[in-house]
Order: structure tokens, then C-alpha cells, then sequence
């Protein structure tokens, strides 16, 4: 594989390293404890922002908007992005009801359902635009 390629890889993964340490970090700081148990799925900011937008970016800011791989990355963003802030939500607020019921129950449950999913406009913004900033540092190291 050709070195000037190998951003392509880099760039997403760096995305997602930064972005997941951050998070872990805004976790820390908000409930004032080591927040293990709030790694996964929800917070701020979005890692699958960080990632879409990286590549996106990169893309955009190497081979120009006219190029054909700016139109798939740019498509598989907006579902990405959609997906964070819709169906994710939607899943986050069945979780909700469905642990509800279940403590009204007599179903014994070993672990309720994780109710943090998806993902605030906000946290969805902070992604993109930590991801657009790490392509954007990395095409200048590149």
C-alpha cells in the first residue's frame, strides 16, 4: 500500500482514539468518579461523528469535493449522522419504557437495558467538528 494512502486509515482511527478518550474524560468530570460504566453508545461527543466527518473531510480536503469518493463519504455521513440522532434516540426511549415495565414486574432481568444510545444534536455537532479539525491537522502533518 502506498504511504499517502495510509491517512485513510489513520485519520478515522485517530478520530475514533481522541474522540473515545474525550468522552471518557467529559464522563469523568460530569459524575466526578472514574466512568468505567459509561463507555459505549451516547455522550459527547458523538464518536461515530468524529469518525464519518474525519474521513469525510480528509477526503474532501486531499482529493477535492469533486471526486466521486467525496459523494459516497459524504452519503454514508448523512446516514451515520441521521442514525445518531433519530433511530438511536427512538431505541433509547423504548429502552426506557421497557426497564420501566419490567420494575413494575415480576420478571427477574440480570441487567436492565442500556437507556444512553443515541446521541443530542449537540454531541452529534461536537463529533463533526472534532473530526473535521483532526483531518484537518492531519493533512497538514501529511
Amino acid at each position: 500500500m502506498e504511504l499517502s494512502y495510509f491517512i485513510y486509515l489513520v485519520c478515522p482511527f485517530l478520530a475514533w482514539l481522541i474522540t473515545g478518550i474525550s468522552k471518557f474524560l467529559i464522563n469523568c468530570i460530569r459524575s466526578k468518579r472514574l466512568a468505567f460504566d459509561l463507555i459505549g453508545y451516547g455522550g459527547m461527543p458523538s464518536n461515530h461523528s468524529a469518525i464519518v466527518s474525519s474521513t469525510t473531510c480528509l477526503i474532501a480536503l486531499k482529493e477535492g469535493i469533486n471526486h466521486p469518493a467525496f459523494a459516497v463519504a459524504i452519503t454514508l455521513s448523512f446516514i451515520v449522522l441521521l442514525d445518531a440522532s433519530s433511530l438511536r434516540m427512538k431505541i433509547a426511549e423504548q429502552a426506557v419504557l421497557i426497564n420501566q415495565l419490567v420494575n413494575q414486574s415480576t420478571l427477574e432481568v440480570k441487567k436492565p437495558l442500556r437507556e444512553r444510545i443515541g446521541h443530542s444534536k449537540l454531541e452529534i455537532l461536537a463529533g463533526v467538528v472534532l473530526g473535521a479539525f483532526i483531518a484537518y491537522v492531519m493533512t497538514l502533518l501529511f
